[in-house]
């Protein structure tokens, strides 16, 4: 299986690398500086026309969408969360999963692909424990965009998965989180295998619960 795994340099990315490449799988990761493999900054308009190009001649099977940022943690609410904050996260947090996506969409379709969307249960509205707006605004969009997608390309037979990754040692999550970078893309990647046409839209937890919206 050819995969393509965004946001692949550290943490949860690089840990699926490693997890679906020992499954078997020929997986190409993506990273900003190009030393994880595929050079992408996915806010960039000229390196997704290159994805695209790369991927143009390469069925995918299976798209990762994981590449995400988290500017907001220590922003308050009296004089924090300035427009450029916004600005920057839904670029990389929604837009830049949509244009990943668009620029995947030929060599998915070519293998009658998947795509899995890292997002976080933040963004769920059932769990709206305050603060961290930005982030959490970030990850409701990105949740709703994978429902739409998943409606969208139902007729072409390319599932659509939505992933809370868990809280997870990364110094995205910090060293208080639950579980370790491996867990998480262990369960993951178990959940990539089960997603089919029959679960398309989901919205689950690393290890299969579902997640609210």
């Amino acid at each position: 299986m050819q995969v393509l795994v965004t946001g692949a340099n550290r943490g949860i990315g690089a840990a699926l690398v490693t997890e679906l490449s020992a499954r078997g799988h020929s997986v190409i990761g993506t990273s900003r500086d190009g030393r994880a493999g595929f050079p992408l900054d996915v806010t960039d308009a000229a390196q997704i026309a290159a994805l695209a190009d790369h991927l143009r001649d390469r069925p995918l099977d299976l798209l990762v969408c994981n590449a995400g940022v988290y500017l907001d943690r220590h922003e308050n609410l009296d004089d924090g969360y300035a427009p450029d904050l916004w600005a920057r996260t839904f670029a990389t947090n929604v837009t830049g999963v949509f244009s990943t996506v668009q620029a995947a969409l030929p060599a998915l379709r070519s293998a009658g692909g998947k795509i899995a969307i890292i997002s976080s249960q933040m963004g769920s509205s059932e769990r709206a424990r305050g603060g961290a707006y930005i982030y959490r605004a970030s990850k409701a969009a990105v949740t709703n965009l994978g429902r739409n997608l998943a409606t969208d390309l139902a007729g072409e037979g390319i599932a659509v998965g939505i992933y809370h990754p868990g809280w997870v040692r990364t110094d995205m999550g910090s060293s208080a989180a639950d579980i370790s970078v491996e867990q998480s893309a262990t369960g993951l990647a178990t959940r990539f295998d089960a997603l089919s046409m029959d679960t398309t839209g989901c919205f689950e937890f690393y290890d299969g619960r579902a997640c609210p919206f």
